[in-house]
C-alpha cells in the first residue's frame, strides 16, 4: 500500500531541504506545499501539527513537527 505523504515547508528552510532529499534518495513520492506562499494551506498545516514551524511532515494521516530521520525511517519501513 502506498503511503500519503505531505511536506509543508517553505523554500529557504534547511531542515524541509533535507527532508526533501531524504524522500528523493529513497525514492518516495511526496506532494510540496509552500506555507510562505499559501495562506490556506499554512492555516491547514497549523491547524494539524499546532505549530507554526517548518518542516511539518503528513504520512498517511500522522503529524511530524520537524524532519526526524529515524523517526519517518520507521514509520516507512526503511533502514537510514
Amino acid at each position: 500500500m502506498k503511503m500519503k505523504i505531505k511536506i509543508y515547508l517553505t523554500s529557504y528552510c534547511t531542515y524541509c531541504h533535507l527532508a526533501k532529499e531524504f524522500f528523493d534518495k529513497h525514492k518516495i513520492e511526496y506532494e510540496e506545499v509552500n506555507v510562505a506562499e499559501d495562506d490556506s494551506a499554512f492555516e491547514e498545516m497549523k491547524k494539524k501539527s499546532h505549530q507554526i514551524g517548518v518542516p511539518v511532515i503528513e504520512i498517511d494521516n500522522e503529524v511530524f513537527v520537524g524532519f526526524n530521520r529515524s523517526e519517518i525511517s520507521r514509520v516507512l519501513g526503511l533502514s537510514h
